[in-house]
């Protein structure tokens, strides 16, 4: 840490010690914790954030990859005004919640029926919940590395080593039906999907905690071909992935056709959202009118298909429905990865700029970076020092973590992470 960022958050680091006070570690979630405290934002829109102490952050985080078109977009906000007159939630059906299951059918190839839920963490969890009723079976398989929320059954091996629990508080019963595979190994998997009878399997087309890792297209191509033999369900999380690199996510850009889909973030319009989503014969086992316990696979929840976030994410999907402005995303994130990796060549530093789409991730190796395994074994305190260097020049990256890009980000956004990548210095 300098004296620059020191002396520029003076208010935030009060705010801090406030928070301490009343939130385990001062944060409602430990990823937004900055050593030795984070900035405290006031307000923010379209590329930047503006915190307590009257400072400017070009935002290259984007709340979690959720802000598509950047903070508080005209469009949508407008739409969202127009709502909160009607009402925030009404615990009654509506159209809204019809218009948006709709436009996800529209938009995703593989999607006839969805239920909505309040996060991606939810909807992983009633997924795993679908997945074992629609099969009758109980084990699932996730892969290394892949993070799917805080549901206890995917709580396992997110982070090297892998054998270690990832929480206080996970029974063995929650995990023993847990199967873990190996990313971008197809030998593993064929070995292990061939000798379990799994319910699913559960992969982020590209690995998002872990390193923003893609997965190769024979790869998925070969996992669905696997799981279509073996009566096992494909469930891709596109909780990051869904309407963010093509219309169609990552199904569209893969070319690879999931039974089961997850997905968040961008769904909701910079609300709070997650869905199931999937073909009907697979998704009407959560028909409470069709089916009774012990066949029904249960989903519900209070704020589910909220008026506000329906409204919010109906208006962004139409926006994107036509794929204009995520091509043009597209073509942006692979000149941003070219560039970062020139720069860092020229600097004769080991670098490995990963990603796909408008998102990438930075790792300090000389090591190909195909899976968890080998992104962990990069510097990541040369990484940490990166995006501080950026932090402290007005250019938000969440220490370690991946960035992605809006079409709120201009041309002199992104000549600024440039030229402040290029005045980092790994070395004092």
């Amino acid at each position: 840490m300098t004296k620059s960022y020191l002396l520029k958050t003076k208010k935030s680091k009060l705010l801090y010690e406030r928070a301490k006070r009343v939130l385990p570690a001062g944060v409602s979630y430990i990823l937004r914790f900055i050593e030795p405290h984070p900035f405290y934002t006031v307000r923010a829109k379209g590329s930047k954030l503006f915190d307590v102490d009257g400072n400017e952050y070009i935002d290259f985080w984007m709340g979690h990859h959720a802000l598509i078109f950047g903070h508080s977009p005209s469009n949508v906000m407008k739409e969202v005004r127009r709502q909160l007159e009607n009402g925030t939630h009404y615990g009654t059906c509506h159209e809204l919640e019809i218009a948006l299951a709709e436009q996800v059918g529209k938009m995703i190839s593989s999607v006839e029926m969805v239920r909505f839920t309040n996060s991606g963490t939810e909807a992983n969890m009633y997924a795993t919940r679908l997945a074992r009723t629609y099969t009758g079976r109980d084990r699932i398989a996730k892969f290394e590395g892949g993070w799917h929320g805080g549901y206890d059954a995917l709580h396992k091996a997110v982070k090297t080593p892998f054998d270690v629990p990832e929480s206080a508080g996970l029974t063995e019963g929650a995990l023993q039906d847990t199967v873990v595979l190996q990313f971008n190994n197809i030998e593993h998997v064929r070995k292990t999907i061939r000798k379990e009878r799994l319910a699913g399997v559960v992969i982020e087309p590209v690995l998002g905690a872990a390193g923003c890792i893609p997965a190769k297209q024979d790869f998925l191509k070969e996992l669905r071909e696997l799981c279509s033999e073996n009566g096992t369900l494909l469930i891709f999380d596109e909780v990051i992935t869904g309407f963010r690199l093509a219309r169609g996510g990552a199904q569209q850009f893969f070319g690879v056709k999931a039974d089961i889909t997850v997905l968040g973030k961008i769904l909701g319009g910079g609300f709070p959202i997650g869905a199931v989503a999937g073909p009907g014969e697979i998704m009407e086992r959560m028909d409470a009118l069709r089916y009774e316990r012990p066949k029904l696979s249960f989903h519900g929840g209070t704020f589910c298909a909220n008026p506000i976030t329906m409204t919010a994410g109906l208006t962004t999907l139409r926006m994107l429905e036509d794929g204009r402005l995520l091509n043009q995303l597209n073509k942006t994130g692979e000149r941003v990865r070219r560039q970062l990796t020139e720069i860092f060549d020229g600097k004769k530093q080991a670098v490995q700029v990963t990603g796909v789409g408008s998102l990438w991730h930075t790792h300090f190796t000389k090591e190909e970076v195909r899976d968890a395994n080998a992104a962990a074994r990069a510097d990541n305190e040369k990484l940490v020092k990166y995006h501080m260097h950026l932090i402290e020049n007005g250019v938000f990256f969440l220490p370690t973590k991946t960035g992605s890009l809006s079409t709120a980000h201009t041309k002199v956004d992104l000549e600024k992470l440039v030229s402040e990548t290029e005045s980092f210095k790994s070395n004092p």
